[in-house]
């Protein structure tokens, strides 16, 4: 099936949410292609195999967007996920690695905080550069709207997305008619895990606020409607 542009069915935005992704896409955009959004690069975390080919896709993009403890390849090593970020999705209990604040200077860092819904502390981690913003993203207009689309209950149930998914479910809404190169998302062939494995770092166990089956059943459907090209 060929690409479509544009949100998917019943997941289209509220006028609130619409109006929230048009304060932040100008901040956003300043930070990508000085000649415009037209295809985004969203990359996991999961570990990837060498591709020179992959690499290029991301690296080539307009916007590239990571997510929490990220990896990029090195000057020295085989490519596989490009060296390029330009946003990065992040929640509190990030676990900063070597590339995490590389170059800081030179992105924007996008907070979700799902946790406040219920019990999170608003602190900011004593690591954070003191001379480094954050923008946080409000959970009426991303994690509440993500969780219905899962079907999930974030504010009753505990249940949110991970924050790979709420990177890509940002990515769609900021630049609806962009296309989407997505990558590194583990869950979309094994829905069933209980552990993560990162490109960087130790192994950790999927959160039991996480419904990562309704996760890849989304995504799946972003896939086969050509709304997002996902490449292993």
């Amino acid at each position: 099936m060929g690409r479509v542009t544009g949100l998917v069915g019943g997941e289209q935005a509220t006028a609130e949410e619409a109006a929230f992704y048009d304060r932040l896409r100008p901040l956003v955009e300043s930070y990508g292609s000085a000649a415009g959004i037209r295809r985004i690069a969203v990359v996991g975390n999961q570990p990837l195999d060498p591709s020179d080919e992959r690499a290029a896709v991301i690296d080539s993009a307009d916007l590239v967007i990571r997510v929490n403890g990220f990896r990029m390849d090195d000057d020295e090593g085989p490519a596989a996920v490009g060296r390029r970020v330009d946003v990065v999705v992040f929640n509190r209990g990030v676990r900063p690695t070597p590339w995490f604040f590389a170059d800081y200077t030179d992105r924007v860092y996008l907070m979700i905080e799902p946790g406040r819904l219920l019990w999170e502390n608003p602190k900011l981690p004593e690591f954070w550069p003191a001379d480094l913003g954050i923008v946080t993203m409000p959970n009426r207009e991303v994690i509440l709207p993500l969780g219905e689309a899962l079907g999930a209950d974030p504010r009753a149930g505990g249940q949110w997305a991970t924050t790979g998914t709420v990177m890509l479910w940002i990515a769609t809404r900021l630049f609806p008619h962009a296309t989407i190169d997505a990558t590194g998302f583990s869950f979309i062939d094994a829905p069933d895990q209980t552990s993560w494995n990162h490109a960087y770092g130790d192994p950790s166990a999927v959160g039991a606020e996480h419904r990562i089956d309704l996760e890849s059943a989304l995504m799946r459907g972003w896939i086969d409607s050509g709304r997002i090209s996902y490449h292993h």
